[in-house]
């Protein structure tokens, strides 16, 4: 399973989704991830690939990490990634 595949099934597991409704344009309000949902799909992305995400709840926007669509979690996902090997 690519990074991508797993970051998606994730966030769709979160969302209460189905991988297939989770496209890389969606942002997390189109699939209904509020502020909780969206500290818990962080923990879960961590936790699969055993990463420290720069993102403070606190100020979601005052973050490095840009969480405006799946396409971007997921690039900022894959950058750390090849950043830990």
């Amino acid at each position: 399973m690519s990074i991508s595949d797993r970051v998606i099934a994730i966030i769709a597991e979160q969302a209460m989704l189905e991988p297939s409704d989770v496209t890389p344009e969606s942002t997390l309000e189109d699939l209904g991830i509020d502020s909780l949902g969206l500290v818990e799909s962080i923990f879960a992305i961590e936790e699969e690939f055993d990463i420290s995400i720069p993102f403070n709840a606190n100020e979601p926007t005052a973050s490095d990490f840009d969480i405006s669509s799946v396409a971007a979690i997921i690039a900022g996902i894959e950058k750390l990634v090849a950043e830990k090997v």
